[in-house]
């Protein structure tokens, strides 16, 4: 990926916290970090002392387990 197509998808996407992504889910916070510490969700990005993820890749996560739960 060229630096203009990644400053073009990063401008495009953003950053998202735990409770965006309980939310969204409608999963607790303590399964998510199971499934960090599994490996089995994206490991989130610190900044300090917050995590941050970015909203395509918990989308994407999401898609991915709904397609395998329809096979």
């Amino acid at each position: 990926m060229s630096n203009n197509d990644q400053q073009s998808y990063l401008t495009n996407d953003k950053m998202v916290d735990m409770a965006f992504i309980t939310s969204f889910t409608g999963l607790t916070d303590k399964w998510f970090y199971k499934l960090i510490k599994d490996g089995e969700f994206p490991k989130p990005i610190k900044l300090g002392r917050s995590s941050r993820w970015m909203q395509s890749e918990v989308e994407a996560w999401v898609q991915n387990r709904i397609n395998r739960s329809r096979q």
